[in-house]
């Protein structure tokens, strides 16, 4: 009997149906070992010895495993085709020979990038080693960030308070963030006017064009600066009489995009469906162990030739031989290393649409986004026609330009169209037929005022590619990037875009001051260059660890020696530009606006940085350590209210920004983004009456709280998930928000199931997997069982989740049996009280 070792059950479960009766599949359910989150698992003293530890959730597979293996005749690895399932392969591999479990027929690596049957078969037949160099890199990267974020997170904790943790490649994800946030900051519009006319072709159809030159001189984008100048060049066209003095037609040809690699699917899903990176990678597991797409951790772009035939062939048959290329289309990938170029991201079957598979919602969204562009690869071009048009006045005075876009052959842009991150400014009009030397009759002249734009802030997708243009991280890890920004509560998502909140703001400016080499983007791309060297054997992984740990360990070495107020000193010097840059009026724009005779300067605080008078504490004048462009002046007014003519004023505090009318203060929570009056008003109007409840009466009151939005009834709380709900929930939705079960207030609501069961066998209880705050867990009622590790909970089935809640049952204590637990849980009620009376 061959063991084939996967990482999920729902692998196993579709490999072992392929494999039949002569073969086992059991799961490892992901890693098997890490190295545990304390000093001295990785140690440079010793040549870099790592110290691997079995995860306690992962010993009774292990054990499983180890005694499925000694039956075997032969155990198969058959984890993913990358770096990380070598990596678990090759963990799996060093525990089974530590217990002697390996079989006489060995071990043997296979990889598939389809899980359908002739694929798993055909690697069956054709087993390998496990390959060393792809174990070395992944080596080399856990060691690498194990040491900087071991290292250097105790430095922010003792220099930074607030500050959680920094990481290889996490820090300089955020250092982009902040960087596009001090251009937003910094930025200045710069106003400019345009000149537009309207015109009648002979054929009665009517166009438009914009002024390009004045008397012989082409007009760039700020030629005309004011409404003056405009307005004189309104006048000079409006006089004018025009005929057509050139008339340029081009075609041109638009290809299609390639197949998906790991980020332009994740950008893709972001621009289209709305999905996050994790949220993506989720829905494309549980695709790909489903068997309907290939693997989704890829650089590659290529199809491999029976499946470019298959796509051409449903090509034909949908849309007919116009959209079938002559030759197949062949994309190649700018991937260093073989082993980070699988094949591209493409449905198993290109026979099946989403519609034929049975899919969730959101399951169906990414699978049919998958298929349209694997399909669309191999469809042929788009052709449209671009016609310029450029008109003279007879005096030569002024020259009009109109252009217009028409798409003559639609080709692949029939099934699919690349999204954008930026607006596309291409005119997609058709023009009239107008030939040279006729004289359209001019209709209408306007002159239109514009400012330039600040530079967006990053969204997921344009984040995803721009680490990849800078070749800072691999696709597979952009998604837990950006959610341990998220985590840490270093950046916040604001209209779906990356806004850094002020702690990422001082952890940037502190590693670029104390730390500039590693969060450099070029130093950071040059350390995974050197990766996929180890990967692809041309790189001994020990001595690169060497070359990185003999720059870096005295430099953090010298950082921790330095006191926090030299620190705090040397971080107000270095953002003194962004803190406190000139004024419009030339004065000192350290000066205090309080007291006018202080000093404003950076504090770092028990509550993070912020800026401080240093006449303090007789001058308490503060203000927030982000958004300081210029607002030193004192507070915003955004206008007066309405039913008293007091000015509403936005505040900066040293927690925080918050509005004021008179003597109301209200905190501006942070998902309310930027304010404007309106907003405001809403917020100085809380607490908000909803209505009188049905059943009794009493009134249900929606207000803003320590902990965010709430609802309260007759002394009963229920929590809201946005401040904007307040001002929009109604009646019934509260109604039904209240009657959730729950307790007091610090009590969470109950979650909704992540999947139902069914009937529990022996009890009867219905079984649900929900989502807790330390993952997913099975629970019937009476007993909860954690979701093992690298299991979708929503592919748990009854029968598993049954072993799991029995398991779970019997690690617990037997009834009237002393057990240790019980003599600490009488204590926690009693210190409970003890902290309520004292708060009290």
């Amino acid at each position: 009997m061959d063991l084939v070792i996967v990482e999920s059950p729902a692998k196993a479960r579709t490999i072992e149906g392929y494999l039949g009766s002569g073969t086992r599949v059991l799961a490892s359910f992901g890693h098997v070992r890490d190295l545990p989150p304390v000093d001295g698992s990785v140690d440079p003293e010793k040549d870099f010895a790592m110290r691997w530890e079995v995860s306690a959730d992962r010993q009774k597979q292990l054990k499983a495993i180890t005694d499925a293996a000694k039956q075997a005749d032969r155990v198969v690895l058959a984890t993913d085709p990358d770096r990380e399932g070598e990596a678990i392969s090759w963990h799996l591999a060093e525990v089974l020979r530590a217990k002697k479990a390996v079989p006489k027929g060995g071990m043997q690596r296979i990889t598939f990038n389809a899980i359908t049957k002739d694929a798993v078969r055909t690697a069956m037949a054709n087993p390998r080693d496990i390959d060393q160099p792809l174990v070395d890199a992944y080596l080399a990267r856990r060691a690498l960030d194990y040491l900087v974020g071991f290292t250097l997170s105790p430095v922010l904790w003792r220099k930074l308070p607030g500050a959680k943790s920094a990481g290889r490649v996490q820090s300089v994800a955020l250092r982009l963030i902040v960087e596009r946030e001090r251009e937003i900051e910094a930025f200045t519009p710069q106003e400019y006017w345009s000149v537009e006319a309207s015109l009648k072709a002979a054929s009665g159809h009517g166009f438009t064009a914009r002024l390009t030159a004045l008397n012989g001189k082409k007009l760039d984008k700020f030629a005309l600066p004011n409404e003056a100048t405009a307005e004189a060049a309104r006048k000079l066209v409006e006089a004018g009489s025009f005929s057509v003095s050139a008339v340029d037609l081009k075609t041109v040809v638009r290809n299609p995009a390639p197949p998906f690699t790991t980020s332009t699917l994740q950008q893709e899903a972001s621009r289209k469906l709305g999905l996050g990176a994790q949220q993506t990678m989720r829905t494309a597991q549980t695709l790909y162990e489903a068997g309907h797409i290939t693997y989704m951790r890829t650089d590659g772009v290529a199809m491999d030739g029976s499946a470019i035939a298959r796509a051409r062939d449903v090509v034909m048959e949908r849309y007919g031989k116009d959209y079938v290329p002559e030759k197949p289309r062949f994309y190649s990938t700018k991937a260093k290393n073989a082993q980070e170029a699988h094949e591209a991201i493409r449905p198993t079957d290109f026979a099946k649409t989403a519609g034929a598979l049975g899919l969730s919602d959101m399951e169906a969204r990414l699978y049919d986004l998958v298929w349209k562009r694997a399909i669309a690869s191999q469809m042929a071009s788009a052709q449209l026609e671009r016609t310029t048009v450029d008109l003279l006045a007879d005096d030569g005075s002024a020259e009009l330009r109109s252009t217009g876009t028409v798409v003559v052959f639609p080709g692949f842009l029939t099934l699919y169209a690349e999204g954008t991150d930026d607006l596309d400014e291409e005119d997609g009009a058709r023009l009239p037929k107008l030939l040279a030397g006729e004289r359209p009759h001019l209709q209408e002249v306007t002159k239109d005022q514009h400012f330039t734009q600040a530079p967006p802030r990053y969204s997921e997708a344009s984040l995803v590619k721009r680490l990849e243009e800078l070749g800072i991280g691999r696709p597979s890890t952009y998604a837990s990037i950006i959610q341990v920004l998220k985590d840490r509560d270093y950046v916040v998502i604001e209209q779906k875009r990356f806004r850094p909140q002020e702690k990422g703001q001082l952890v940037t400016a502190f590693l670029e001051r104390f730390f500039e080499r590693y969060v450099e983007y070029d130093f950071t791309a040059g350390l995974e260059g050197k990766l996929d060297d180890i990967s692809a054997g041309e790189a001994a992984y020990l001595q690169v660890l060497r070359d990185f740990w003999a720059d870096f360990k005295p430099r953090t070495a010298d950082v921790m020696e330095q006191k926090p107020w030299d620190v705090e000193k040397a971080l107000d010097e270095y953002l003194a530009d962004h803190l406190f840059p000139p004024r419009a009026d030339g004065t000192d724009p350290r000066n205090c606006p309080s007291c006018g005779n202080g000093r404003l300067a950076l504090k770092v605080g028990k509550f993070g940085p912020f800026i401080s008078c240093s006449n303090y504490p007789e001058c308490r004048f503060t203000r927030q350590f982000a958004g300081a462009n210029g607002e030193d002046a004192g507070p915003q007014n955004l206008g007066a209210d309405p039913a008293t003519g007091l000015p509403i004023e936005v505040k900066s505090g040293r927690f925080g920004r918050y509005v004021q009318l008179g003597d109301k203060r209200t905190t501006i929570p942070k998902d309310m983004g930027d304010l404007d009056l309106e907003k405001a008003l809403k917020l100085l109007s809380l607490p908000r009456e909803v209505g009188l409840h049905p059943e009794t009466g009493l009134p249900i009151v929606a207000n803003l709280g320590r902990y965010g939005p709430y609802l309260l009834h007759d002394g009963k709380y229920a929590n809201l998930k946005e401040t904007a709900e307040l001002f929009e929930i109604g009646m019934n939705a509260a109604v039904v928000k209240l009657a959730e079960p729950k307790g007091g207030r610090g009590q969470r609501t109950p979650a909704e199931p992540l999947a139902l069961l069914g009937a529990h066998p022996e009890s009867g209880a219905e079984v649900k997997v929900l989502n807790g705050r330390f993952g997913p867990y099975i629970t019937d009622g009476a007993v909860n069982a954690n979701v093992p590790k690298g299991t979708d909970p929503k592919a748990v089935t009854l029968a598993e989740a049954v072993v799991l809640l029995a398991e779970r049952a019997a690690r617990a204590p037997a009834k009237g049996r002393k057990a240790p637990k019980k003599a600490t849980a009488k204590k926690a009620p009693a210190k409970k009280a003890a902290t309520k009376k004292a708060s009290a």
